[in-house]
């Protein structure tokens, strides 16, 4: 015959016996436990967002380490032009002229540290319909030789997406390339990509 007090809770003697509490105590913890296992978990990287206060990027890079100037010209449907001597025209904005390997370099606490990238990024902050133009210049060619200049433009909203991306080259100082030409219109939607070549360089001179 089965001893009642076993599944009672009571001991032989009639005192209680903290059975329950002890399981509640010990899943209690193991919830605490697992919890804390699942808050260490590292989060599943998330691809493909990007917080850019931005509807367009175009991005120019040319090789590394490279000498040679080339500088970008971006012209807006209005018709003004982007480029080391006007940085911003309206909703449209060159962050910064580079020129190759001059300051490259800079010095903290006696090291040298050097900068090898390339690069010049021209932001639209802002949707205006009608044609935009990309053009690459061969500003100044110490190095004497041809240079590949890899031209991007991106659209950010409202998800990322590559409108353009091919490489032209600048054979020599003075060379002048359209890279690419692109409508947008009311919604932002891109059109009528093409690489019509048409000189910036004129149209800022006149």
């Amino acid at each position: 015959m089965h001893d009642p007090s076993l599944f009672s809770g009571e001991g032989d003697d009639g005192t209680f016996v903290p059975f329950t509490d002890i399981l509640f105590n010990a899943l209690l913890g193991f919830a605490v436990m697992l919890f804390i296992a699942f808050s260490l978990v590292r989060p599943e990287a998330k691809t493909g967002i990007v917080d850019t206060k931005a509807e367009m990027i175009v991005t120019v890079t040319w090789p590394d380490n490279n000498e040679d100037d080339i500088d970008t010209y971006v012209q807006e449907p209005g018709g003004d032009v982007v480029w080391y001597h006007s940085m911003q025209k309206g909703l449209v904005t060159l962050d910064r002229d580079d020129r190759g390997n001059y300051l490259d370099e800079i010095t903290v606490n006696g090291k040298l540290i050097r900068v090898p990238l390339n690069q010049e990024t021209v932001t639209v902050r802002g949707v205006i319909p009608g044609e935009y133009v990309v053009n690459v210049y061969h500003y100044l060619n110490p190095s004497g030789a041809p240079v590949p200049v890899t031209v991007k433009v991106e659209k950010i909203n409202p998800t990322l997406s590559v409108v353009y991306y091919d490489t032209v080259t600048l054979r020599k100082m003075g060379d002048e390339r359209t890279a690419v030409r692109f409508t947008l219109d009311d919604e932002g939607n891109v059109s009528d990509i093409n690489t019509r070549q048409v000189s910036l360089v004129q149209a800022v001179r006149k």
